[in-house]
């Protein structure tokens, strides 16, 4: 038997009926992506001026054709992002999928998303575009750096208390995005997420309505990069690093982002809730035995911290 890497499903074929079914109703087969890690590589380099999508990590653009059987990398129109093995960071598509499918388990809203066999036996993520609705219509979207007129240099130019305001400022139901805000800052710091600067935070108008866009390019950089002491980002309360449950509770929660009590234990609850299936599903992932042990040591050591275990 196999395991599926779009439902991590135990499965006869490649990918589970299931997980074909995510993707589309039509398809009843998806065929391995005929591009290895290099190729994909190479790919991404080549296209790189032609694709709206960017960033640090090599990326494609693609579409999934279901009479086809396959994914198709393509130059504009894009529906999906795939981020193929890095080379210098072994198993970042392993990474990026678990934690956005640990998000999905803590509650937090994100895009539909998987990994892909590729020519060479290696794994690649995808993530498919919030951005875009029906054939042709494009949401509005800004990242935090727009909003706050920075750019890539200066993303990490910031603090989280400046994420808040932006949120009072923009949304169209403020009280309801601080609260998603406060989960969604919380997870990755219980997910060792250290990486999260302006660029990875959106705002995204949906009928008329203006909140936090799905998550995304969430990422268990700890993991990644253990010798980095760093635990977020962007400072909170002037601090990156020995953060406390004071920190995030006292401070952020009821004086910056202003919770009432109810909603922030609700919130609190809602994570400690979550936890044994966050910790179960990392057993369950493509990540190596000893990157599972990893990420779980940090999730353990996090969760202590917040005193959610």
């Amino acid at each position: 038997m196999n395991r599926c890497p779009l439902t991590y499903q135990q499965c006869d074929g490649l990918y589970s009926y299931t997980g074909l079914r995510r993707l589309s109703p039509a398809l009843q087969e998806l065929q391995i992506l005929p591009y290895s890690a290099p190729d994909q590589l190479r790919e991404a380099a080549a296209r790189a001026g032609k694709l709206s999508i960017q960033g640090v990590q090599p990326k494609l653009s693609a579409v999934l054709v279901p009479a086809e059987r396959c994914f198709r990398l393509v130059d504009s129109g894009g529906r999906y992002i795939l981020k193929p093995q890095h080379p210098a960071y072994p198993s970042l598509p392993e990474n990026e999928d678990l934690t956005m499918r640990l998000a999905s388990l803590a509650g937090i809203e994100v895009p539909l998303h998987g990994l892909l066999w590729c020519s060479d036996g290696s794994m690649t993520y995808f993530i498919s575009r919030f951005d875009r609705k029906g054939r042709s219509q494009r949401l509005a979207v800004e990242d935090f750096a727009q909003l706050m007129e920075r750019n890539r240099e200066t993303k990490y130019g910031s603090s989280m208390e400046s994420l808040a305001k932006t949120i009072d400022a923009r949304c169209t139901f403020p009280v309801v995005q601080r609260r998603e805000l406060f989960l969604r800052s919380l997870f990755c710091y219980l997910t060792g997420n250290e990486d999260m600067h302006l660029k990875n935070f959106s705002l995204l108008t949906r009928n008329g309505i203006v909140g936090l866009s799905p998550a995304y390019d969430l990422l268990n950089t700890t993991l990644v990069l253990p010798g980095d002491c760093e635990e977020v980002a962007l400072p909170l309360r002037g601090k990156r690093r020995r953060l406390t449950r004071s920190d995030w509770i006292d401070y952020w929660a009821v004086e910056r982002l202003r919770l009432q009590p109810k909603t922030m234990e609700a919130t609190l609850a809602q994570l400690k809730a979550a936890l044994p299936s966050m910790i179960a599903l990392v057993g369950k992932s493509f990540l190596s035995n000893d990157r599972r042990e990893g990420y779980l040591a940090i999730l353990r050591s996090r969760a202590s911290t917040l005193g959610l275990l």
